[in-house]
């Protein structure tokens, strides 16, 4: 009897990692505009860096909180394109990404589109 708790405690205990592992604190959210973004608060959270653009639109972000990773895109209108790249620091030797505050940038100048995700703690 004694060994078929301990076996029926360790298989629970099994699933329970299993679960955790496999079912992470992930959520996607997406927001027409930047109004939106927010109304939903998304800037206060971390989760859209607050230099978003006015003119922003079809916003996405995926976030993990348990891991602490966050990524995201937005599209933007041709005007507000200086303004964002003068707001940006350009990392040197990488491949056109820019920093600002705790987010990494990945700008498309053709579509208008920017990929954004957080910097990695250490």
């Amino acid at each position: 009897m004694k060994k078929i708790i301990i076996a029926m405690l360790l298989f629970f205990a099994a699933v329970f990692v299993m679960l955790q592992y496999y079912f992470t604190d992930i959520e996607i959210n997406k927001y027409p505009d930047k109004e939106t973004v927010v109304k939903e608060r998304a800037i206060e959270h971390g989760w859209v860096p607050a230099l978003l653009p006015d003119s922003a639109y079809d916003i996405e972000e995926t976030h993990d909180v348990e891991k602490d990773q966050l990524f995201g895109r937005f599209y933007y209108k041709e005007p507000d394109e200086k303004a964002l790249i003068e707001t940006l620091k350009l990392i040197p030797e990488s491949n056109g990404t820019y920093e600002w505050k705790g987010f990494l940038f990945k700008i498309d100048r053709e579509t208008n589109m920017v990929k954004y995700r957080n910097k990695l703690s250490k």
